[in-house]
């Protein structure tokens, strides 16, 4: 008895050790602040320069969950649970949502690809974002008040997504999100499909996302006004637009690497349809952007770059456009800490829409999508900041 009472034991703790070996739980984050100076910011009591505290900048300020199992025949489980929240107050970002950045669990083939399920990225992001310099230096190089997502604010909930294998550098991605509105199938619901090519020093990609509200039905996209708990990165900029019943986004970008430089293009087009003006509930307004970067590393652990956007609105009497410059430096102290520092000005014209009182107004100014809302149509922002992974 006591000898097949051993075996049994040591089947079990053979098992064990046989699926942890085929199994892995990752915990990571990234943690990074600044001290940053904004002109003009429009405060409660005033307005003028600002000195203060600004977290997530190169990177946002998150911890996560990340998990694999082998299955067997090149297919595993995975999941992930991301959490993002403020260094500077230790509040939770996304609403409050506990896990508010990802959500996800889902199957991998090595061959066929992967379908996950949950809140997560959309397919533009996944394959475009790369191709970019928001992965160098994030929200300075952002699109005025992120409008087409450059720099990942906003996520689908309620979604299920496939993403290709590499096919020699080709990768494909789709996504469709369940707005769960009885009797109506389309209202809220996301969906998004992108492609990317990357092949040694080059690299293209272009994507389509089109998000639905409908009418004041909770939307599945947090960049809609239905998701009152997800503030949105400018209200100067894109407050007047979010009642939208519809977004869409269209973008493509590419990029070359010759030596130690770098070099971007890229392009969005975004239409908000059916928002809240005061022209009426049916008004459409239309955003371009046209962006440019380079890179240099100046060392394997200095890298300084240079960015261009020109932003350009129109429809509903809306001719608004942002003429933004960014500059940025990052030094590794390690491959996990570095040191960085942020540069830039924008330039905003025309007339856009208010976001409280519908009507048409004069630009303002808002450097990037940090959300510091300028008072006039000019902001100079800079600042010098810490982050560290791990």
């Amino acid at each position: 008895m006591k000898k097949k009472a051993l075996a049994a034991a040591f089947t079990l703790a053979s098992f064990a050790s046989l699926a942890h070996a085929q199994s892995s739980v990752t915990l990571y984050g990234s943690l990074d602040t600044s001290v940053a100076w904004f002109g003009n910011q429009q405060g409660k009591n005033g307005s003028g320069g600002t000195f203060q505290m600004m977290s997530g900048n190169l990177s946002p300020n998150l911890w996560g969950l990340r998990g694999t199992e082998d299955l067997g025949n090149g297919l595993s489980a995975i999941f992930k649970l991301e959490s993002g929240f403020n260094i500077d107050n230790g509040k939770q970002n996304q609403g409050g949502r506990l896990f508010g950045r990802t959500a996800m669990v889902g199957l991998n083939s090595s061959t066929a690809g992967a379908v996950t399920l949950g809140r997560q990225y959309d397919p533009l992001i996944d394959l475009l974002q790369p191709l970019t310099n928001d992965g160098a230096f994030g929200s300075a190089f952002a699109t005025p008040g992120d409008m087409d997502n450059y720099d990942n604010s906003y996520r689908t909930s309620n979604s299920i997504k496939y993403a290709s294998p590499n096919f020699g550098g080709l990768q494909m991605s789709a996504m469709y999100a369940f707005g769960g509105q009885p009797g109506s199938t389309g209202a809220g619901q996301t969906w998004a499909v992108a492609a990317a090519y990357n092949h040694g020093p080059f690299g293209f990609g272009a994507g389509y996302f089109k998000a639905n509200s409908n009418g004041g039905t909770v939307a599945t996209f947090d960049g809609l006004n239905p998701n009152t708990d997800v503030n949105v990165d400018s209200t100067a900029i894109t407050g007047g637009f979010v009642s939208a019943n519809s977004l869409q986004i269209i973008r493509a970008a590419g990029d070359y690497t010759y030596g130690p430089v770098t070099a971007g293009l890229a392009y969005s087009n975004v239409e908000y349809a059916n928002y809240q003006s005061a022209a009426g509930a049916n008004s459409n307004t239309k955003f371009n952007t046209g962006q440019a970067f380079v890179n240099y590393q100046v060392t394997p652990v200095a890298l300084v770059g240079f960015g261009y956007n020109y932003t350009k609105g129109h429809g509903n009497g809306v001719d608004a456009s942002y003429n933004q410059f960014s500059l940025g430096g990052d030094y590794f102290l390690s491959k996990r800490t570095d040191i960085y520092v942020l540069a830039g000005y924008q330039k905003a014209s025309g007339k856009t829409i208010d976001a409280e009182t519908g009507e048409l107004v004069n630009a303002v100014a808002s450097f990037g999508d940090f959300g510091n809302d300028a008072s006039n149509d000019k902001q100079a922002m800079a600042m010098v900041g810490l982050r560290h992974k791990f």
